[in-house]
C-alpha cells in the first residue's frame, strides 16, 4: 500500500486555517488591548501620570532670603553674611544611615560634636526631605572630595549657604546678639511657609528683636532632578526677598574705646545720646565670641564660657542688678524738691552719723567725721549720706517710689533692646509680698542712697540720668536709627509710653544739675580729679555699692579678697548745659566710683566730644582735598 493513501492533505490545510485565524484573532485582541490600554494611558489619564512623572522629575525647592545686614551709625559693618559650605543629609534619601555615616567619616573629619549634633536633630521634629547639616566650614580639599565620591552616597550634598558673620564679634556680641540653628520650640512657633529652607534665627539682641525685619521672604525655584535626586536644571525661579538693612546708633569707635577702658575688668558701660535716646555705646565686659555661635559651638568651648568665674556670657548692661548706691542721689534731690520734703535753703547738720532717735542705730556716712552743715548741693557734690537719710525718712516709701518709677526705675523702658531686666524698685506692697513684712523707715534709710532692697540696671542708671539731661522729656533708650527706603523707622519701633516727668517748679532741674556740676567741678566735688583739664563742663554722680555676702557663689581662694570689693559707679553728661552724651558706667569690685569709675566716664566724654569729632574733620578734609586733586 503506498504512503499517499494515508495523508489527508485538505484536511491538514483545513485545520492549519484554522489555527492561523485563531491565533490572527488572539494577536488582534491583543493588539487592541494594548491600543487601549496605550489610550487611556495617553489620552484618558495623560493629566494623572504627567503629574506623576513631574513629581518625579520636577520638585519645589524654597530659596531662604539673605538676612538683612546691620550697620553702625556711620555705615560700619557689624553684621554680614558670608558663604559656607557643609554637608547635610536628607535621612528620607538614606537607605543606610550608619553605613552613610562610617563613609564619610572615611572622606573627611567628622567630630563627635558634629555627630551627637546630627543625630539629636535627626530625632527632632522637622519639616519633611529637610536637609540636616552633618559638618560645616568643610575646606576646598573636603568638598572635592565628597563631591567625587557624591554617587555612592544617596542623599548626600555639599551645599554652600549664607552664614552670619560678625566682623567685630566680641565688641558687638552683648549688642547685636546672634543667630543660631532653628530649635524644635522654634519651629513650632515660626511661620513655617516664610522659614521654609531657612536654617537660623535670631536668638538673643538685635538679632532677636528685629527677626521679622532681618529675615525677609522666602522664594521658591522649580528644578528638574534625575533619579538620585541631583539637580539637572532651574525650570522657574522665584527670587526670596532680602531681609531689611539696619543701621543702628552704635558707634562702633566709642564701643571699641568703652571695651578698652574696661579691659582686664568685670563691668560695663552704656552712653546714650540725649536727644534721640540712641544708644551709642552698650558694653559689657569680659565678652565673647557670637561667631561661635552661629553655626553650633562645640561641648568644651561652651564650657569654659558657661563655667568661667568672670561671666563673659551674662550681659551686665541689661541683666546685672546692682544697687545703685549714691548715684541715685540726684534723682532723689528731684523727688524730695518736688514733693516738698526738702528746699534749695534748707540745711542739714552731719555729724557723721544719722539716729531715727536718740537711742536707735546709728547709720553711718561714708566721711566718718561728718561734713558739718550742707544744703542740698553740698549734699550731692560731697555725697553727703546723712542729707539723704534724713530726707528719706522725710519722703517716705510711697513719695520715694513714685518718683523713682517716673525715672524707669523697677521697668525695662526701652524700645528695643531685647532682654533687659526690671531690676527691683521696692514698695510696701513688694515687701510685704516678697519678705511678708512691713516697710520700717530704717528700709527708707537705706532706699535713700540707693542700698537696701533697691536694685538697678546699667542700662536703667544711664536712661535715668538722660532724663535729667533732657530736664525731664522722656527718650526711651533705642538702638535702631533707621531703616533704608522711604518708611519712616516709627513703624518699626514700640510705640513711646512714658511721658515728660514735669515738676512743679521747672528751675529745679537746673538746680539738680547744677549740683551734678559741683561734683565734677566744685572744690569739694567728689569727682573734681576727673574734671581737671576739660574744656567743657560735664555734671554727674559718683557711687559706691557694697557687695553684701558671697551666699550662693563659688570663688577659688585667690579671687576671694578681690571679689569682695565695693562696686564703683558712675553717672553723668556733657556738656552740662546743652548734652550730647549720657554715661552710666559700673566697675564690679572696683573701689570707689571718684577713682575708678569717674575717670573712665572723663574719658568716654572727652572721645564723644572731642577726639572722634577731629577725627571726622581730619577724614572729612582729606575726602575734599582728594576730591580737588
Amino acid at each position: 500500500m503506498a504512503w499517499g493513501e494515508f495523508k489527508d492533505t485538505a484536511g491538514e490545510r483545513r485545520l492549519f486555517q484554522r489555527r492561523a485565524l485563531v491565533m490572527l484573532v488572539l494577536v488582534l485582541l491583543v493588539l487592541g488591548g494594548l491600543l487601549g490600554r496605550m489610550y487611556q494611558l495617553q489620552v484618558v489619564e495623560h493629566d494623572v501620570y504627567a503629574t506623576l512623572s513631574d513629581k518625579n522629575r520636577i520638585q519645589v525647592q524654597s530659596v531662604p532670603p539673605p538676612r538683612g545686614l546691620i550697620y553702625d551709625r556711620n555705615n560700619v559693618l557689624l553684621a554680614e553674611n558670608r558663604p559656607v559650605f557643609s554637608i547635610t543629609v536628607v535621612p528620607e534619601r538614606v537607605d543606610d544611615m550608619e553605613a552613610t555615616l562610617a563613609g564619610l567619616q572615611d572622606m573627611v573629619t567628622i567630630s563627635e560634636d558634629d555627630l551627637k549634633r546630627f543625630r539629636r536633630r535627626l530625632g527632632e521634629y522637622r519639616r519633611p526631605y529637610e536637609a540636616i547639616p552633618l559638618r560645616y566650614n568643610l575646606s576646598e580639599e573636603e568638598i572635592a572630595k565628597v563631591s567625587v565620591r557624591r554617587h555612592e552616597f544617596p542623599g548626600v550634598e555639599v551645599e554652600a549657604e549664607l552664614v552670619r558673620h560678625y566682623p567685630y564679634s566680641e565688641l558687638t556680641a552683648h549688642v547685636l546678639g546672634y543667630v543660631g540653628r532653628i530649635n524644635r520650640e522654634e519651629l513650632q512657633r515660626i511661620d513655617s511657609v516664610n522659614y521654609a529652607g531657612t536654617n537660623y534665627i535670631g536668638k538673643s539682641g538685635i538679632e532677636r528683636f528685629y527677626e521679622d525685619v532681618l529675615h525677609g521672604k522666602v522664594g521658591y525655584q522649580h528644578v528638574e532632578t534625575n533619579a538620585r535626586g541631583r539637580i539637572l536644571r532651574v525650570l522657574e525661579r522665584e527670587n526670596p526677598a532680602p531681609g531689611e538693612d539696619l543701621q543702628l546708633h552704635l558707634d562702633l569707635r566709642l564701643q571699641r574705646k568703652a571695651h578698652e577702658l574696661l579691659k582686664g575688668q568685670r563691668g560695663t558701660i552704656i552712653a546714650i545720646e540725649p536727644s534721640t535716646g540712641g544708644i551709642l555705646a552698650l558694653a559689657s565686659v569680659p565678652s565673647f565670641d557670637a561667631n561661635q555661635f552661629v553655626t553650633g559651638i562645640d561641648a568644651k568651648a561652651y564650657r569654659e564660657l558657661s563655667t568661667s568665674i568672670d561671666k563673659p556670657l551674662f550681659n551686665r548692661a541689661l541683666r546685672g542688678q546692682y544697687p545703685p548706691g549714691s548715684t541715685i542721689k540726684p534723682m532723689m534731690a528731684v523727688a524730695a524738691l518736688d514733693s516738698g520734703a526738702t528746699t534749695r535753703d534748707r540745711k542739714i547738720y552731719d555729724p557723721g552719723y544719722y539716729q531715727l532717735n536718740d537711742n536707735g542705730r546709728r547709720w553711718r556716712d561714708w566721711k566718718r567725721t561728718g561734713h558739718g552743715w550742707v544744703d542740698l548741693v553740698e549734699a550731692v557734690a560731697e555725697s553727703c549720706d546723712v542729707y539723704f537719710y534724713e530726707m528719706g525718712v522725710d519722703m517716705g516709701i510711697d513719695t520715694m517710689h513714685h518718683y523713682l518709677s517716673a525715672f524707669g526705675f523697677g521697668e525695662d523702658a526701652t524700645l528695643d533692646v531685647a532682654g533687659a531686666l526690671e531690676g527691683i524698685l521696692p514698695s510696701r506692697e513688694w515687701k510685704r509680698a516678697h519678705r511678708d513684712q512691713p516697710w520700717y523707715p530704717g528700709d527708707s534709710v537705706n532706699m535713700s542712697i540707693g542700698q537696701g532692697f533697691f536694685l538697678a540696671t546699667p542700662l536703667q542708671l544711664a536712661t535715668a540720668t538722660a532724663l535729667i539731661a533732657n530736664r525731664g522729656e522722656w527718650v526711651e533708650p533705642r538702638l535702631l536709627k533707621d531703616i533704608p527706603g522711604d518708611r519712616p523707622v516709627e513703624e518699626f519701633l514700640p510705640e513711646r509710653t512714658h511721658k515728660p516727668l514735669e515738676l512743679k517748679n521747672p528751675d529745679d532741674w537746673e538746680y539738680v544739675v547744677d549740683a551734678m556740676e559741683e561734683v565734677m567741678h566744685g572744690r569739694r566735688g567728689t569727682a573734681r580729679r576727673a574734671s581737671v583739664g576739660a574744656d567743657y563742663r560735664m555734671a554727674g554722680k559718683t557711687g559706691t555699692a557694697q557687695v553684701f555676702s558671697l551666699e550662693g557663689a563659688e570663688y577659688e581662694a585667690e579671687d576671694v579678697r578681690e571679689r569682695l570689693r565695693d562696686h564703683a559707679l558712675f553717672v553723668g553728661f556733657a556738656p552740662a548745659t546743652d548734652p550730647k552724651i549720657a554715661v552710666a558706667v559700673i566697675v564690679e569690685n572696683g573701689g570707689g566710683g571718684s577713682a575708678v569709675a569717674a575717670p573712665v566716664a572723663r574719658e568716654l566724654f572727652d572721645a564723644w566730644l572731642e577726639e572722634l569729632p577731629a577725627e571726622d574733620r581730619a577724614a572729612a578734609e582729606a575726602a575734599d582735598a582728594g576730591e580737588e586733586r
